[in-house]
């Protein structure tokens, strides 16, 4: 048997070609903010050491063990949020996969962006299928666009709940995200200050953290991104007046940076007032064996064990007391359950059993079909 051959009860499966898709703002993986960006990467690794061959599409520098298809010269980060880069980007996907069709097969399509789901039609009528992996919130936006996509493309959540707030829509399977665990520090010294990482916007509660940390008596760093308008007016209205001379506005962390701050804090702050998809940044800081203190909403009882790798509060006048309580938790507990629900096998081998599944749909002119789940313990993974 060839090592790039899969063997599951059938008999040997052969290796796929999977084109991603990563959006145009960040590198691939980033070298600061950029979650999907990071994911994106993570997978790409994890596909190919399956042995599987993906074409990454992507803005910048490569940085994966995937062959790189480069759509832009420089990541389009100081455009996000504008229409252009986003429709642009689009295009320049669809032309790419056209030529690189005309001389190689493609087996999936795996989307990873806004707009590029509306080439889906286009790619059907080439014989290959879109899957699109829903990074962000069905909100009341996003819900009418995806449920007029309809069977075009295959949504993959990366959440339960992401999946229970929308049933409707054609889920095909969820896989939630993953880290090398290895790759991040683990520290069972902590330091005394706790920690909100992410971006300023109203949602993700850096004032709540700020609260709830001045509540506990222990210094906040909020190492945040503040680029766009929103986020400075955010920063300026509801951050900066609630400032202590104790808390530390540290700026945008860059990968060495997050790594430092999350294996060093006592905790992490997570005071969500959303639907929060899956929050990468809770694994980040549950593999340095920080806990989490975070507020209930979306994904969150997903990821964090409530009172083993952090406590997953009701109010915001339960903070306080949680963050008091982290001390009697164990680190080591905190990595070993990223290591067991969210690592890098997992990610690769759920993905994989998803595009076997679509693939063979298209091979038969099937259409997607609607919530066909596939998890990542079913009797159909190929295994190693």
């Amino acid at each position: 048997m060839s090592g790039r051959e899969y063997v599951d009860q059938t008999g040997p499966v052969r290796p796929l070609h999977i084109a991603l898709v990563a959006p145009p703002y960040f590198e691939v993986p980033p070298k600061g903010y950029g979650g999907t960006e990071a994911v994106v990467a993570d997978l790409a690794d994890a596909l190919v050491k399956r042995g599987h061959r993906v074409s990454l599409l992507a803005a910048g520098e490569p940085s994966t063990a995937a062959e790189y298809i480069r759509l832009w010269d420089r990541p389009q980060s100081e455009r996000l949020g504008e229409p252009y880069p986003e429709i642009m980007h689009a295009l320049k996907t669809r032309r790419a996969i056209e030529r690189l069709m005309e001389v190689d097969r493609v087996d999936v399509i795996h989307e990873h962006t806004f707009a590029g789901p509306l080439n889906a039609a286009v790619y059907r009528a080439l014989g290959v299928p879109t899957v699109v992996t829903m990074h962000g919130p069905i909100d009341e936006d996003l819900y009418p666009y995806y449920r007029e996509l309809g069977n075009d493309i295959g949504l993959i959540a990366i959440s339960d709940r992401q999946r229970e707030l929308a049933p409707d829509l054609n889920w095909i399977g969820r896989v939630h995200n993953s880290l090398r665990v290895d790759e991040w520090p683990f520290n069972p010294d902590k330091g005394d200050y706790a920690l909100f990482l992410g971006r300023y916007a109203p949602y993700k509660g850096a004032h709540l953290a700020l609260d709830a940390a001045h509540a506990a008596g222990i210094p906040l760093v909020l190492a945040a991104k503040c680029d766009e308008p929103a986020e400075k007016e955010y920063f300026d209205e509801y951050v900066r007046p609630r400032l202590r001379s104790t808390d530390h506005v540290f700026g945008q962390a860059d990968a060495n940076d997050k790594r430092k701050l999350l294996a060093n804090a006592r905790c992490l702050l997570f005071p969500i007032q959303w639907e929060e998809p899956f929050g990468m940044v809770m694994i980040e800081a549950m593999a340095c064996g920080t806990p989490v203190v975070a507020l209930r909403g979306g994904a969150v009882p997903e990821v964090v064990a409530d009172g083993v790798t952090g406590f997953v509060c009701d109010s915001v006048d339960e903070l306080p007391d949680a963050i008091h309580n982290v001390g009697a938790l164990d680190p080591a507990a905190c990595r070993r359950h990223v290591a067991a629900h969210f690592g890098f096998g997992q990610f690769g081998s759920g993905y994989e059993d998803i595009y076997r599944v679509v693939a063979g749909q298209v091979s038969r002119h099937q259409p997607i079909k609607m919530r066909r789940i596939v998890s990542p313990n079913s009797s159909e993974r190929a295994s190693a």
